[in-house]
């Protein structure tokens, strides 16, 4: 299955934000896409969309800010429907890429300790666990 990526725009935000309440125990405010979108020229957002049924079906979305040369992920996720099958590696690779083509030299992120998968596939990517939040 292959993973379209492209930018996020304003007509993504309600599927984005479903994802962001089904994935995730603590979702984003309501606003805060928007916000990202809109306002924050240091943000880079991106959907992931698979064909499905003879149309592309949004199922994957990513904010990272950049600061310098260092870039923060600040939340990606895969519609846990379309988890383990490999749309979360392609979505990073991609994400990774085009962080490098911005000449960034380092990328964070925020994981929680019960979250398996997403450990494994960043450890692949050769991420390293700086600290842990209490």
């Amino acid at each position: 299955m292959n993973l379209r990526i492209r930018q996020m725009e304003i007509a993504d935000l309600a599927i984005v934000k479903r994802i962001d309440k089904v994935a995730f125990p603590n979702p984003w405010p309501e606003n805060a896409f928007q916000y990202e979108l809109e306002n924050n020229s240091n943000a880079r957002l991106w959907v992931g969309e698979i064909q499905n049924a003879g149309k592309q079906e949004l199922i994957a979305f990513a904010v990272v800010w950049i600061i310098l040369d260092e870039a923060h992920i600040g939340t990606i996720a895969i519609d846990p429907e379309y988890q383990q099958m490999g749309l979360g590696k392609q979505f990073l690779a991609y994400i990774s890429i085009q962080l490098i083509s911005e000449k960034i030299t380092k990328i964070f992120l925020e994981v929680r300790k019960s979250n398996d998968y997403a450990i494994n596939l960043y450890k692949k990517f050769g991420f390293t666990i700086d600290g842990e939040r209490k």
